[in-house]
């Protein structure tokens, strides 16, 4: 991926090494962390409110420690020593922003700049308390998309998903969702799961996921269309990306079965098919996954 060079945005939040803070309690702003993050791990709801709980988050932050000191990923760097990895989550970002903008003004719209935090091990934000192990995750309440540098590592080493521009997938993700925030359109989500039973709920947060990967694939179709930033084999890596944290995938990793009603993110085809929906098209009404009789 090409990016070295290009314009570093303003709005990286670089929480690393400043401690996460304790964790809060579980109310109704906290459970949209529960909708919203483990994007990537699949991380089950159960699992998620004990680590907002604090249950297991002395384990969680051991575990995380000793990954950090084997790859360094999540740390800060030395006094007067270069980023690379800030580096590019700030090109990415910066990248997000002028398109974002641009198809924002198309429609006559003004599109409001996200933050990005940059933290290690774990973070509060306005949704609640997330743990590292938790994954990437946007909250709706700061609009602010939150990143522990550490799970590029662990979608190289445990995920086999490697290269920059699968990373750089990752951000875009989370970007779509504050996309979707900006619309309207997690607003209306919401609403409807607050009335669901559990498996219209999962069905709404799979469509809710699989359209934040086609707005990453939007994302990517007008990057490279100015900027010229795909170079060859970016585009698999990231169609391998979406295919890694599919959830048929990630449940047979898990647990050696499958169960499609308990999917909240989407199966391995349907993430690499809505990326490429929106990385072909470059068109946000062709992301309307909830219209969609077939995902």
């Amino acid at each position: 991926m090409r990016w070295i060079g290009d314009r570093e945005s303003e709005n990286v939040e670089d929480r690393r090494g400043g401690g996460g803070g304790l964790p809060v309690g579980i109310g109704g702003v906290g459970a949209i962390v529960v909708l919203l993050v483990g994007l990537f791990l699949g991380v089950d709801p159960s699992t998620l409110l004990a680590l907002l709980s604090g249950d297991g988050t002395q384990q969680q932050t051991e575990t995380r420690r000793a990954d950090d000191d084997a790859y360094g990923s999540s740390r800060m760097p030395e006094p007067g020593r270069a980023d690379p990895m800030r580096q590019f989550v700030s090109v990415v970002l910066a990248d997000t922003e002028d398109v974002w903008s641009q198809l924002f003004n198309s429609m006559g719209r003004t599109y409001d700049d996200p933050k990005l935090v940059l933290y290690s091990q774990r973070v509060n934000s306005a949704c609640g308390f997330a743990s590292a192990a938790s994954g990437p995750f946007y909250c709706p309440e700061d609009q602010k998309a939150y990143l522990d540098l550490s799970f590029f590592q662990e979608m190289n080493d445990r995920l086999n998903a490697p290269g920059e521009f699968a990373e750089a997938y990752v951000i875009a993700h989370e970007i779509g969702h504050h996309v979707q925030n900006e619309l309207g359109i997690l607003q209306r989500a919401h609403t409807e799961h607050a009335r669901s039973d559990e498996r219209r709920s999962n069905a709404i947060s799979v469509r809710i996921e699989l359209q934040a990967d086609c707005f990453a694939g939007v994302w990517a179709y007008h990057a490279d269309r100015t900027k010229h930033i795909i170079e060859q084999g970016d585009v698999e890596a990231a169609l391998n990306a979406a295919s890694a944290v599919g959830d048929d995938r990630l449940q047979r990793r898990a647990h050696g079965a499958v169960v499609p009603d308990a999917f909240t993110h989407g199966s391995s085809a349907q993430r690499v098919r809505w990326f490429k929906r929106g990385l072909e098209s470059g068109s946000l009404k062709q992301c309307d996954t909830f219209s969609a009789e077939s995902l």
